[in-house]
């Protein structure tokens, strides 16, 4: 027996290759792409993919591999098989390699660093999506509008938009989706399901990124920034509405009179005027309104209060606009 740093080996073959890992040697190169291996098999095993060769079928859905393993590995998805186990949390995995990625929810370890920004994460495929954000690259592109995307799943999901196609069905009301993720989160409106609470204020929310946001309300974070002005927001569609004051954008039409609008909001409120319709009543008189902030206006009539002052004598109004005119006494502005 050979005993190098404390491993044994029955033939010096073993020994030599071993040895490799210790000394970083790969000595055999691939032909085609010059990627280099420790061990000839592992260099061999690479030759397929270039070869195109794949010989080992499987007998279920007629896949082929070209190694044995990678289609035995496959067949767990027509058996189920998962016979390798997280020691912790008792979940279970069809491959080794997914246990070992598992635990590092467990233990924290995130061994691959962004060599720009020092983000760290858990999973080398991560690591490498998140460079594409410092590179810009966006190598997956849709085929019918040119949209490009830095990862293939998001440019699928895309492609959903040009076909039409809507997969995920809502097993309570019916409703398809194009995305599992969208239906998966409709069907909280179901089971009233709301699973994630601000620490701060126990107000429960059905998404993450609802309770992520919410947060900056304690924090006063506002990551982003209109790069016009400098104004800072708390969240991106607030920015994406701002920036249209700057760029005069009003991509919402009323469909009766063409008029344009910014948001969609005021639209929806301007049509009123076309339907007459008034969803907001007075409690006390029945009177409706078209827009709450004129019933909130109105209230003031009943309860007699008058919460806007002017600054100059104190007369107090029960409306922000009967203030501003009345300030025109005092400042002799003639409208």
């Amino acid at each position: 027996m050979i005993k190098i740093s404390d491993e044994r080996f029955r033939r010096s073959g073993n020994r030599n290759n071993h040895m490799r890992i210790h000394t970083g040697e790969t000595p055999f190169k691939c032909k085609v792409c010059d990627t280099r291996y420790s061990q000839c098999g592992d260099r061999n095993r690479h030759m397929m993919a270039h070869t195109q060769e794949k010989s080992f079928n499987c007998e279920v859905c007629d896949k082929r591999f070209s190694q044995c393993a990678h289609r035995n590995i496959h067949m767990r998805i027509h058996t189920g098989e998962k016979p390798f186990k997280c020691e912790v949390c008792d979940k279970r995995f069809s491959r080794c390699a997914n246990v070992n990625v598992h635990m590092r929810i467990h233990t924290g370890e995130k061994p691959f660093k962004c060599e720009v920004c020092d983000k760290r994460f858990s999973q080398c495929e991560h690591r490498n999506v998140h460079m594409m954000i410092h590179t810009g690259d966006k190598p997956f592109k849709c085929e019918v509008c040119d949209k490009r995307f830095s990862q293939r799943g998001p440019r699928n999901r895309h492609m959903m938009i040009h076909t039409g196609e809507k997969p995920f069905k809502c097993e309570v009301c019916d409703k398809r989706f194009s995305q599992c993720e969208d239906r998966n989160r409709h069907i909280k409106i179901h089971t009233g399901e709301k699973p994630f609470k601000c620490e701060v204020c126990d107000k429960r929310f059905r998404w993450n990124g609802h309770r992520k946001t919410h947060m900056r309300i304690h924090t006063g974070e506002k990551p982003f920034k209109c790069e016009v002005c400098d104004k800072r927001f708390s969240q991106c569609e607030n920015l994406n509405v701002h920036m249209r004051i700057h760029s005069g954008e009003k991509p919402f039409k009323c469909e009766v009179c063409d008029k344009r609008f910014s948001q969609r909001g005021p639209q929806n409120r301007h049509m009123r005027v076309h339907t007459g319709e008034k969803p907001f009543k007075c409690e006390v008189c029945d009177k409706r309104f078209s827009h709450c902030e004129h019933r909130n206006c109105h209230m003031s009539i009943h309860t007699g209060e008058k919460p806007f002052k002017c600054e100059v004598c104190d007369k107090r109004f029960s409306q922000c606009g009967h203030r501003n005119r009345h300030m025109r006494i005092h400042t002799g502005e003639k409208p």
